[in-house]
């Protein structure tokens, strides 16, 4: 299927590694021009060298911004091309107890995971009313509903993700204009291999046991009972991101694997 991104530019936030990795290389498979982000100059030349290596041809680029810091994202701002396609997907998370995380985890937290994709949203978003065509995508988790008690802060800003986007989709009446939420399952990105190892040494099992063990007892409301690839959520991504899409918009899109144990 051609999924008519060919010419399109897309902004992948957080994308060194992980899904927005994998979700900047499917939309490249696609034809669209690609603009990777990380932190750091360093691990942006890697993504954009092995992006290259993995698909020929392919036009990426990359620019460097912590988005927990509000001068980086003004940086960014001024480098940005005309941009068709916003997949906001930079983040962070870690497992902390409620009565640990202080007033500065909750302020870090809430201006990496949900000021990063307002701040991109309310320069882009105009541009793109204006030219009557673009796309702005929000990769949550299925933490945004099954809020972990183990990371309460970061499962409420990935639901706050869910207000923003469906109140900035109020805005695209009339328009050609889509906003969106993809909401991922547990997935096997590089951050939760490692980690997975980590546990299975630690307990003297194989990973594959450990993963087992992880749906029984952690996530055991999974229909697949496995985690996810990144493709499996870049797939969803891209195509939500073509033309092709034109009927969805204002919608919260799940590819979490069947964890969540609603119907809508």
């Amino acid at each position: 299927m051609d999924l008519q991104l060919k010419s399109k530019v897309a902004l992948v936030t957080g994308s060194t590694q992980g899904i927005g990795f994998a979700i900047a290389k499917r939309l490249l498979q696609e034809g669209a021009r690609v603009i990777i982000n990380g932190r750091k100059q360093e691990s942006i030349d890697a993504g954009v060298v092995r992006l290259k290596s993995e698909e020929p041809g392919a036009e990426v680029s990359g620019i460097a911004a912590d988005f927990g810091k509000s001068e980086d994202v003004s940086r960014l701002i001024q480098l940005l091309p005309d941009v068709d396609i916003l997949i906001n997907n930079a983040g962070i998370f870690e497992p902390k107890p409620f009565a640990d995380i202080s007033d500065e985890d909750w302020f870090r937290f809430f201006e990496i995971n949900v000021l990063s994709g307002i701040r991109l949203s309310r320069y882009l978003f105009p541009k793109m009313l204006v030219k009557n065509w673009g796309r702005i995508i929000f990769i949550t988790s299925e933490s945004a509903v099954n809020i972990p008690d183990e990371m309460i802060h970061y499962g409420v800003t990935k639901t706050a993700l869910h207000g923003v986007s469906r109140g900035l989709a109020e805005l695209t009446k009339g328009s050609a204009v889509t906003v969106n939420t993809v909401m991922p399952g547990p997935t096997a990105s590089e951050g939760l291999v490692k980690f997975i190892k980590q546990l299975s040494d630690a307990q003297g099992i194989t990973p594959a046991k450990a993963e087992e063990n992880f749906f029984k007892t952690v996530r055991p409301s999974s229909l697949i009972q496995r985690f996810e690839d990144v493709a499996e959520i870049a797939n969803l991504v891209a195509y939500i991101s073509s033309p092709l899409s034109s009927g969805t918009n204002g919608s919260s899109l799940r590819v979490d694997g069947g964890v969540v144990k609603t119907i809508l």
